[in-house]
């Protein structure tokens, strides 16, 4: 057979040859192909094949939170905060346009995959992708592999089917419809057309349901990190709340909850990590902290995690730059001492004669650059229950460590009349002496964002820490038993049962020591209890946007009393505050988006901070679109090239049928 794959490929999937949509971006990566599946060079013939084709998906899962480019100065999950309620770009000293993605988002722009400090929607889209394409591969070969009983090639298929899903159910909830790609053709395919994501929602759910079924149990496998039974039916959940199956998403979370061997981890256990520096900043042991440290969440005792993504030396390794892209700058010049103006604090290596142990923030938070900030939202309001801000919730509580407020730290510098004192965004006089509160000054999650730099920490002359570098460990989670919690409320706020709701969501702030219990939730609550729970872990705009869709299903209100229209959700454009989907509500009521429409002036300039209703959906890249020379793939709603008379496959059988057809 011809080979339709050019050797450039090779340093995308070295084990690996198959499908994928392209994107163009630089010189070391393709130039444009068609929309189209290339013959695989290997027959995949033996199950070593197969494996390592699954290997490399459960790999690949990783590079969506922790894939870097450029300075370690941004990592793709940070694309999915700042297109949420929890965080905004922050690297003040970027263009002028910032963040004015109502304006700079659009077809032909923004799809480097590998794109340093801007966003990686290229990135989610062409490795979507990708991991199908790995997937496909499995389930394209399995039955031809000799020797595997019928147990052993359902397991291999069920996990394929998990990586398909996992990729598809967030590509339509950040790119709407997109092409359905189900198997491995022989010959380029330029005639596509989108499946409606309804249509891909049914399939995948269809799959999952065999998924669970077919995958074994963690127990059963060789080692954490694997897809498993229980990943598969909390990726069912999700399904059947996307599909409105509220109650069958409702049952799943029963099973997974109640009778599948797994429960909340409620006290400390494993291995305590006092963190950078205890003299600058101490943390006394608590159960989230011990929940969040990397070597702890692959213990076998450790019964909440239901799948883990592993990042060590063992097999490969990625490095995970968490405390310099999403903690704040907090040894810019922009913060100066009330009293003299001098810096508030400095960064020095142990070998360093101005050293002192009790100002070490360096290693104990990290040297954060603040790529993404904070909201404003996701530091405050999110943590107020019954009126009250709860800063006993462990999740949020300075006493123990787990959170710091930028006033926690002090002034540094032995020469200032403010030595020792506390933080201040502003002087006696009112005046603010803060001059970039967007990038220099939030408070931030420490528990979750402590990545131990061992390269830093070998080097005496370092003052630069800034998360999981050669030699330490970056194990993430996947899902976790927690996020089933909410789940269910989810699925039971849908069906009008709000106690039930109420009592999901109470329980996981029982385990982080809440002192504020909700009497009745709204979508709102349980949104926020997602946030803090669920940060850094969850991708929060595709599960925003879900949710969206899932809220306009059911009919239910949010907590302003709007409903939403499942057809007219997602089909609006616009900056005012009326209208849009869900997401986008959430966008202007918790958000600086669309506050400031002059700009913000600080320092290095005006930037602007916008969002479209339209962005509840990314576009899909042109490059997709004019590659695809036979067919023709629709463009969503208010962005250049939208054309609702497009032919668009509304079942995904027909669409899979439609793969065989060249012409």
């Amino acid at each position: 057979m011809k080979r339709y794959i050019k050797n450039k490929i090779k340093k995308l999937a070295p084990f690996f040859i198959g499908p994928a949509l392209f994107i163009s971006c630089s010189e070391d990566f393709l130039e444009p192909d068609p929309l189209s599946f290339y013959e695989p060079e290997t027959t995949f013939s033996t199950e070593s094949g197969l494996k390592a084709t699954i290997a490399i998906a459960d790999r690949a899962l990783r590079g969506f939170w922790i894939h870097y480019s450029g300075a370690y100065n941004n990592v793709p999950i940070s694309t999915e905060y700042v297109f949420s309620d929890m965080a905004k770009y922050g690297k003040s000293d970027a263009s002028n346009t910032i963040a004015d993605y109502a304006n700079t988002i659009i077809p032909t722009g923004t799809f480097q995959v590998n794109p340093s400090d801007n966003i990686y929607l290229g990135y989610y889209w062409e490795e979507g992708y990708n991991g199908i394409k790995y997937a496909n591969t499995v389930l394209s070969y399995i039955d031809d592999v000799e020797g595997l009983s019928e147990d052993v090639k359902n397991k291999y298929k069920g996990q394929a089917l998990f990586h398909r899903a996992y990729r598809y159910l967030n590509l339509v909830y950040q790119f709407g419809d997109v092409p359905l790609i189900t198997k491995i053709l022989e010959v380029p395919k330029q005639n596509y057309y989108s499946t409606k994501k309804s249509a891909i929602i049914e399939m995948i759910t269809a799959d999952m349901e065999n998924a669970v079924e077919w995958v074994p149990e963690q127990g059963q496998l060789e080692f954490k990190g694997l897809v498993n039974k229980a990943a598969c039916r909390q990726l069912l959940i999700k399904c059947y709340l996307a599909s409105g199956r509220f109650q069958e998403a409702e049952e799943q979370a029963n099973i997974l909850i109640d009778q599948s061997g797994y429960s909340l981890m409620q006290n400390p256990f494993g291995q305590f990590d006092e963190g950078g520096n205890s003299q600058t900043w101490e943390i006394t042991r608590n159960v989230i902290w011990d929940l969040h440290r990397p070597e702890n969440k692959v213990l076998s005792e450790n019964t909440e995690a239901l799948m883990i993504m592993p990042n060590d030396g063992a097999q490969s390794f990625l490095y995970f730059m968490s405390m310099r892209i999403f903690g704040p700058f907090w040894n810019s010049g922009n913060i100066i001492t009330p009293t003299d103006g001098k810096r508030g604090a400095n960064r020095f290596g142990l070998n360093s004669s101005n050293y002192d142990p009790n100002f070490d923030y360096a290693r104990a938070f990290g040297r954060g650059i603040a790529t993404v900030s904070a909201s404003y939202y996701s530091q405050k309001p999110m943590w107020v229950v019954n009126g009250i801000e709860d800063t006993q919730d462990l999740r949020h509580n300075n006493e123990v460590g787990n959170w710091v407020n930028m006033e926690d730290l002090k002034y540094s510098d032995p020469s200032s009349v403010d030595y020792g004192e506390n933080f201040r965004m502003y002087d006696d006089n009112g005046r603010l002496i803060v001059k970039d509160s967007i990038r220099d000054w939030f408070d931030f999650p420490l528990y979750k964002l402590y990545l131990h730099d061992v390269e830093s920490e070998n080097n005496q002359a370092s003052s630069d820490f800034r998360g999981a570098t050669t030699g330490s460990k970056a194990h993430w989670y996947l899902y976790r038993l927690a996020e089933t919690y909410l789940l269910r409320a989810e699925a039971r706020f849908y069906q009008g049962n709000i106690p039930g709701a109420t009592q999901d969501v109470n329980t996981i702030r029982a385990r982080a020591d809440a002192s504020q219990m909700y009497s009745a939730v709204t979508i709102g609550d349980i949104c926020a209890e997602r946030g803090r729970e669920l940060y850094l872990e969850e991708w929060r705009n595709v599960e925003l946007t879900r949710i969206s869709h899932c809220l306009a299903i059911s009919g239910m209100p949010d907590e302003w009393g709007n409903t939403y229209d499942v057809n007219t959700w997602d089909k609006q454009s616009g900056t005012d505050n009326a209208g849009g989907s869900y997401w986008y509500q959430r966008i202007v009521h918790y958000t600086l988006y669309n506050k400031h429409p002059e700009g913000i002036v600080i320092p290095n300039g005006t930037k602007y901070y916008t969002m479209d209703k339209r962005n509840v959906y990314w576009p899909v890249p042109n490059s997709a679109i004019t590659a695809n020379t036979k067919g023709q793939l629709s463009q969503n709603y208010g962005y250049d090239g939208y054309d609702p008379s497009i032919k668009m496959w509304d079942n995904w059988q027909d669409a899979v049928a439609d793969e065989d057809n060249i012409d």
